[in-house]
């Protein structure tokens, strides 16, 4: 963590060519998970808030493409940030999940050791668990997890359990996240691209491909992009990112009930490792991968690789063999030289950067944003808490909660793999914050996730959408 970059320089903006499109106390660069969770955390500290996402639709980037675990943190490094934010960032979620009305699937999870050496080093794990404050976690015998997961390989030689490690939906949270940030006074800039900035000493003018924007403070949360984005306006970076692909398997839906907890392995320095986990939208999966590559943008799939991830979840799970498979995809995730995150925290320019943030984003996203807010309080920041804050309901995509097919008036089924609804459609469409593009369409409904993958539907949603998909910048307005 630094408390400065110790260069002066940064990219000069020529404010009689870049017309000002909004001013606000705090400008977040990046529409991830994490930028939706500072978003809201600012807003709803009653201060002005400006998001800034370069595509057309938010979660457009690493966000989109991850295994939806909400971790209790019993793996994190001791005494670290990211547990700091795991735990807090969980907490939060549990508190927050209904009122919003996100869901959250009671799994479980088991840590399995499938050789001897993994059976020899799960004392470590539990003890590192005691030390992160996580108490609950318990080892298991090879009857005692036949018991709890029949279906699992008999080759399993121990593992354990870990209660309160869950589920969620990977894009109704981050949604939500920025909804209500939209709904208290937030605002959002999509297609809009950072490509430079100055300090003025008590503001920021950051030049994008849009316009400029004048912002008191500006929180770096570009992921994938953080470490250039700090190039291009602050001159350099602390860290380089170093993409990480995850590919996964998904297996349809009549695998859902063959595993109820998430399967982790034993994790190593570099990764987590291979995870069989069933998703919120009723299926199981496998992966993910872990391949460094240079490209930021290539989640393309390998063949090879995912039938050695279909070979390996058999190898566990052996009911899965004749089930076929539903989906591949991949996710790339921000890594850097070092597994810590990697925060910027410029005192004398008023930035921040969240950096490095990668497997437990989804989780540390709203630990961060509590942690960003410190920050600002530290230099002087004034928050005053909303009395009556908005608090959006978010539509539920979660399979084992109900959906909008089984109430009257939907109007048709237009996908019917993940029975979605036209009303589903139109009120994606429509929303404080309104799906853009298909990808976002698809995060929003589960439109085109189903065995046919959008070849039945697909037509039909082009028709639904034809004109719908908005060229306009601005998102919600601004209350400062």
């Amino acid at each position: 963590m630094s408390n400065s970059l110790k260069t002066k320089s940064t990219k000069k903006v020529d404010n009689q060519k870049c017309s000002l499109l909004a001013d606000a106390d705090a400008a977040i660069i990046g529409g991830g998970v994490v930028g939706c969770a500072v978003a809201r955390q600012l807003a709803l500290g009653g201060i002005s808030v400006i998001l800034l996402e370069k595509a057309s639709d938010i979660l457009d980037g690493a966000s989109k493409g991850n295994s939806a675990i909400l971790h209790t943190g019993f793996d994190a490094p001791e005494g670290s940030l990211e547990l700091e934010c795991v735990r807090n960032g969980y907490r939060e979620y549990l508190k927050i999940r209904k009122s919003l009305n996100l869901p959250l699937l009671k799994t479980g999870a088991l840590i399995a050791a499938w050789t001897q050496d993994e059976e020899e080093r799960l004392p470590e794990i539990l003890e590192k668990a005691v030390n992160n404050g996580i108490e609950d976690l318990r080892q298991l015998s090879r009857p005692e997890i036949l018991v709890m997961e029949p279906n699992i390989s008999e080759k399993i030689r121990a593992a354990i359990a870990v209660p309160n490690e869950f589920v969620i939906d990977p894009w109704s949270a981050p949604l939500a996240y920025l909804t209500q940030a939209v709904a208290n006074g937030g605002q959002v800039f999509v297609n809009t691209e950072v490509k430079g900035g100055e300090f003025f000493g008590d503001h920021w003018i950051l030049q994008t491909n849009c316009g400029s924007i004048k912002a008191k403070h500006v929180i770096n949360c570009a992921g994938l992009f953080g470490d250039l984005v700090d190039k291009v306006v602050l001159g350099q970076s602390e860290f380089t990112i170093k993409p990480r692909k995850g590919q996964f398997v998904v297996f349809d839906k009549s695998a859902g009930s063959l595993v109820r907890s998430i399967v982790f392995p034993v994790p190593t320095e570099r990764t987590k490792g291979i995870v069989i986990f069933p998703t919120i939208f009723g299926n199981l999966a496998v992966g993910p991968t872990a391949e460094d590559q240079e490209s930021r943008n290539d989640a393309s799939v390998d063949k090879v690789i995912l039938k050695s991830l279909h070979a390996q979840a058999i190898s566990r799970i052996p009911a899965l063999t004749n089930i076929p498979v539903t989906a591949t995809y991949a996710g790339i995730r921000p890594a850097s030289e070092k597994k810590e995150y990697r925060i910027v925290n410029d005192t004398e320019r008023n930035w921040i950067t969240l950096g490095g943030i990668r497997s437990t984003g989804l989780t540390a996203a709203l630990g961060l944003a509590q942690y960003v807010q410190k920050l600002l309080e530290k230099r002087g920041a004034k928050f005053k808490k909303l009395s009556r804050p908005v608090v959006p309901f978010v539509p539920n995509l979660a399979e084992h909660l109900p959906r909008d097919w089984q109430s009257s008036g939907y109007g048709e089924i237009v996908c019917h793999c993940e029975m979605v609804t036209q009303r589903e459609i139109y009120e994606a469409l429509k929303s404080q914050v309104p799906a853009a593009n298909l990808g976002g369409l698809k995060r929003r409904t589960r439109a085109t996730m189903g065995r046919c993958q959008g070849f039945y539907c697909s037509a039909r949603l082009a028709e639904l959408t034809e004109g719908r998909f908005s060229e306009s910048l601005a998102i919600g307005t601004s209350n400062g």
